[in-house]
């Protein structure tokens, strides 16, 4: 793909995990940063991009693709040379797919109910948005303890090969402080995290992403 990709992001956000399997892609792209402070994520030329008005979003030769799921197949399947996804094995493959999007549908959502919660109740109803953001370590802490249990194969979230599941992995697995829930109390996952830390595309990424 001679086309260079952009990449639309915010710091704190999951398009860090698009942004990371880029990265690992090998291939050309540039990343464009926008402000939530300044709410450039609803100025009139990235809605017209995106008009869910989020991050990420993927512009390509062929269109703007949104939702980190897609994305992340895109970019596996657009540089199969750089191993991102199973595509040799139609099983694995659905198993990926059934990872990311637990981390999409679930663990993204229970996270989002501590700073987000106006998407599911008027902005004004404080007893139930703080009822909402009381639960989020619960809820959290639950998701992450599936996925060490039953999810995470060893070493990476499929076993022997690496993926987008564990882009994705890392990228929610760094909001567990701060929704109140100790990464320790999940071997599997902190070493999981160390693991992607010392690596140099993750390191280059990742500065990018600071506020």
């Amino acid at each position: 793909m001679a086309t260079t990709l952009n990449l639309y992001y915010a710091p704190g956000t999951c398009a860090l995990a698009s942004h990371l399997a880029l990265e690992y892609s090998g291939g050309p792209y540039q990343a464009t940063r926008l402000d939530f402070k300044q709410q450039q994520q609803r100025s009139p030329e990235f809605l017209r991009l995106n008009p869910k008005g989020r991050v990420p979003a993927l512009v390509t030769e062929r269109g703007v693709l949104t939702e980190n799921i897609a994305i992340l197949q895109f970019i596996a399947q657009s540089f199969p040379q750089a191993n991102l996804a199973p595509l040799d094995d139609v099983f694995l493959l659905a198993k990926m797919n059934e990872f990311n999007s637990y981390m999409s549908s679930t663990v993204h959502v229970n996270h989002a109910h501590k700073g987000r919660g106006y998407r599911w109740v008027e902005a004004d109803d404080t007893a139930s948005l703080q009822a909402m953001q009381k639960k989020v370590p619960q809820t959290m802490a639950e998701s992450f303890t599936l996925i060490e249990e039953q999810m995470f194969k060893g070493p990476w979230v499929l076993g022997e090969r690496f993926s987008t599941c564990d882009t994705y992995l890392y990228t929610i697995a760094r909001w567990l402080e701060g929704d109140g829930v100790d990464v320790k109390r999940f071997p599997k996952v902190a070493d999981h995290m160390r693991r992607m830390e010392a690596q140099p595309q993750v390191q280059k990424v990742v500065a990018s992403h600071q506020p």
